[in-house]
């Protein structure tokens, strides 16, 4: 049990660490080959962001704990919303200038939608798993047409300031990206094999540890990119950063995971995560659209609310393993 335990935390450091030097160095390196600015944020720090449930979650799925791939991914996505942008509009309000953004939330919500539809029979099937990865080549063919054409937007401007604080060399990039994934790969491992003996040891389902320890877990180098991009003033990149991570983990973790083994979720993550996954996602798109003359802007009252949801879901969650 302590040893799962020392796993896991040393798996959570190692994976938030080379999360940020895989995001760096994948950026740098598609600077170089010369994708535009607004590419490199919509795809590559988006892909980026959601590489650890990615890959815990397709490790989960290849030793057999899709419970674990499927709660990573939706507790994930609650968490980014809940704990990183409602943290993050807490500490200082969140101006929203991006169009490009604006046009992902919509899209965003119906791959939710969509997701809700494939839950009702209680099971992610191989098929419906596959049709998630023709989704996100979909939106990626969309998102290098879109790159294209469009020339000002508030994400461009914020993407270049990132990427010109932290210049590379193009050997440097390379390394960082090889590095960083190698890591990631070890790291993820480490930690699936922590939680997974954690949740046997309690006795609890390993979609609780996935929806939980694992999601938080993952989650963490969306808001340290977060809070560092507000730091910059850099508003579009948070919420940017919040809304790929989570069309990512919608369509290529649960589908990669899905691909691999169909993923029994039975009734419970519909009736339960999928409903604060969309009640989060709804809520996020209202707050960040301009209505009838409102701001574009997410305040701290509307952040504090997205934080106080997510705090009272997870401890809903834990109370229902100390209560078991």
């Amino acid at each position: 049990m302590l040893l799962a335990l020392i796993a896991v935390v040393v798996g959570l450091i190692l994976l938030i660490w080379s999360a940020e030097k895989f995001i760096d160095g994948a950026a740098a390196t598609s600077q170089w080959l010369g994708l535009s600015p607004l590419l490199i944020g919509m795809l590559v720090i988006g892909f980026g962001t959601s590489a650890p449930e990615m890959m815990v979650s397709v490790l989960a799925a290849v030793q057999g704990n899709p419970g674990l791939a499927v709660g990573n991914a939706y507790g994930s996505n609650i968490a980014n919303i809940g704990l990183v942008l409602g943290f993050v509009a807490l500490l200082a309000p969140l101006a929203v200038h991006s169009s490009v953004i604006r046009k992902e939330i919509p899209l965003l919500l119906v791959v939710m939608l969509v997701t809700g539809l494939m839950l009702l029979d209680g099971w992610v099937a191989r098929w419906e798993a596959i049709c998630l990865l023709l989704a996100l080549v979909v939106f990626i063919v969309i998102s290098v047409v879109r790159s294209k054409g469009q020339q000002d937007d508030a994400l461009i401007s914020e993407v270049a300031e990132t990427l010109d604080s932290k210049p590379m060399s193009r050997g440097k990039a390379i390394i960082w990206t090889l590095v960083g994934l190698v890591l990631l790969i070890a790291s993820s491992r480490l930690l699936v094999w922590g939680a997974v003996e954690i949740a046997v040891a309690f006795g609890v389902s390993d979609l609780i540890i996935g929806l939980t320890v694992v999601a938080i877990g993952t989650s963490l180098p969306e808001l340290a990119s977060s809070i560092s991009a507000l730091r910059r003033n850099e508003h579009d990149m948070v919420l940017g950063n919040v809304v790929g991570s989570n069309l990512f983990n919608s369509l290529a973790v649960v589908g990669l995971a899905g691909v691999i083994t169909p993923i029994e979720t039975g009734q419970e993550v519909l009736q339960r995560d999928w409903v604060v996954m969309l009640v989060m996602t709804v809520l996020m798109m209202l707050f960040a659209f301009s209505w009838k003359g409102r701001p574009r802007r997410i305040n701290r009252f509307e952040g504090g609310g997205l934080l106080a949801l997510f705090i009272a879901y997870t401890g809903y969650l834990v109370s229902v393993v100390v209560l078991a």
